[in-house]
């Protein structure tokens, strides 16, 4: 039987109420005990978390990894690597992947390449539509059973209302969500930041706030006809989040999403930053009002999940003009610090609720294993040093991206193990 006994950690589980010190002791991959001044055989391993909290595993619901297809920007090996230093004990990789991940075949490819690495747990999400394209329905009954805990079409949205209708339908089979890309591609008009004052002050191509929020508003009504269930991804508006927050008054099944950088920069820092690509990301980074009421959203509970919405790409690909370079960051190694740098330290949630962002709340809106230090359960953890400060530096990522807006950013607050498993898969220097 292996074991692992952590002693002296502030034990923090939505799931039971706990935030108190306490041990912990996992017996062959699962949460055996909970307690004070556990005591368990003499050749047990013992970590001490003295000054760490110890939290349920954290769950990344938003994840571009990229292959097959585009290995030069990401593998699943690197991405795992970079999620496990990100404190990450699973992550749900998007479809976007050359081919797209709309047969189970795909499906199968991915997870048995991520078991090969064997660091976090990756749950494949199978695309809507074969091959992205809006048109027909993808294999979705045949990639659930090979593992797709979600349905979407990545970065693509789904413009074709009726196909959205049959696919929440369809979902509804297999009981997992269908997660939404909200942007009308139309009214979006190849903008490239958002529109507004500072657009037009810089003279870039404003994409405005409407092209999300009426996606929003069109995709939960058509779940609210169907009784579907649906998932609203990175969302960047107080008015996207206010149509959340109607229906989830109504009681009907809508979740969302948010990432760090869309509560913490802003279209004035797009501006400040010189036409850097690497503040290019969709949604846009949205005004200062915005913000604000994201940071609203999630302190009232409209949103559910914090998503790091990883987003690699190849250093000559940002290299273009602003106009012309892709979309995107990378997240996986930045979000959890930057999270806690605002959302605790900056006293808009207290610890327990960042917890059940990171991970309670991911395992319930995905239906996924994990959420919970509860006894019986699997021993996927992640260990938080609110107090350890670093600075971010692209050149030490796991990841094989480098796109980052927050290179140089101090910040206080850290994971510091991931466990998977009942395993140490990472541990920083101490």
């Amino acid at each position: 039987m292996t074991r692992l006994l952590i002693r002296n950690g502030r034990v923090v589980d939505p799931t039971q109420g706990l935030d108190e010190g306490m041990d912990l002791l996992i017996e062959d991959g699962c949460v055996a005990r909970l307690g004070d001044r556990l005591e368990a055989p003499g050749d047990t391993p013992v970590l001490d978390a003295a000054n760490l909290v110890v939290a349920p595993g954290f769950i990344d619901l938003h994840t571009h990894l990229c292959e097959p297809g585009f290995e030069y920007k990401e593998t699943i090996a690197t991405g795992i690597r970079a999620a496990a230093v990100g404190g990450y004990t699973a992550i749900c990789a998007m479809a976007d992947t050359e081919p797209a991940n709309d047969d189970p075949a795909v499906t199968r490819f991915i997870r048995e390449k991520a078991a090969e690495v064997g660091l976090c747990r990756l749950y494949p999400v199978g695309a809507v539509s074969k091959g992205r394209n809006g048109d027909a329905l993808a294999e979705i009954g045949e990639m659930v059973e090979e593992g797709a805990v979600a349905i979407s079409d990545a970065d693509r949205p789904v413009n074709n209302a009726l196909l959205l209708r049959r696919v929440l339908e369809y979902a509804l089979s297999f009981d997992v969500p269908v997660v939404a890309y909200p942007m009308d591609s139309d009214l979006a008009d190849a903008g490239a930041m958002n529109e507004s004052a500072v657009s037009t002050r810089i003279g870039l191509r404003g994409l405005p706030a409407a092209a999300e929020e009426s996606m929003v508003a069109r995709d939960i009504l058509v779940a609210e006809a169907v009784h579907g269930r649906l998932h609203l991804t990175h969302l960047s508006t107080g008015a996207s989040l206010d149509l959340v927050r109607s229906a989830k008054r109504k009681g009907f099944e809508v979740s969302c999403d948010v990432t760090p950088h869309h509560f913490i920069l802003t279209d004035e820092d797009v501006a400040a930053a010189n036409y850097d690509p690497n503040w290019k990301t969709y949604p846009p980074f949205r005004s200062v009002a915005d913000v604000e009421l994201v940071l609203q959203g999630i302190y009232d509970g409209t949103v559910d999940a914090v998503a790091s919405d990883h987003s690699p790409h190849h250093a000559d690909d940002k290299e273009l003009d602003f106009a012309d370079a892709p979309f995107g960051i990378v997240g996986l190694e930045t979000a959890v610090g930057l999270a806690i740098d605002r959302l605790v330290h900056g006293k808009v949630i207290g610890i327990a609720q960042l917890v059940r962002l990171f991970s309670t709340g991911p395992a319930e809106v995905f239906n996924l294993p994990g959420g919970t230090l509860r006894e019986g359960e699997p021993a996927d953890l992640t260990l938080l040093d609110l107090r350890k400060r670093w600075t971010v530096d692209p050149a030490r990522f796991k990841s094989k991206a480098r796109n980052t807006p927050f290179a140089g950013r101090q910040l206080r607050g850290a994971p510091v193990v991931t466990i998977v498993g009942g395993r140490i898969v990472w541990q920083a220097a101490m």
